[in-house]
């Protein structure tokens, strides 16, 4: 592989690149404001450090949600 081939394939990647990107940042930022709001320090500083594409933003997002049921009985 030359210089140029390499070159070639990191240009055609890069919308999947920027993609992935802004996939990552949206769900990072969207957990570390969750995270902040519920006083979760350690999981604030692992979504903050860590970059996984967007899963273990979406993990916490998951796992720290409320149920709809939930918010009934706190009327």
């Amino acid at each position: 592989m030359d210089c140029g081939s390499i070159q070639e394939m990191l240009v055609s990647f890069m919308p999947v690149i920027i993609i992935l990107a802004i996939w990552e940042a949206v769900w990072k930022l969207i957990a570390m404001w969750k995270a902040a709001r519920n006083t979760h320090l350690t999981w604030f500083i692992c979504i903050a450090l860590i970059n996984t594409v967007g899963i273990l933003p979406i993990i916490y997002i998951l796992m720290h949600r409320k149920n709809s049921a939930d918010k009934l009985f706190k009327l």
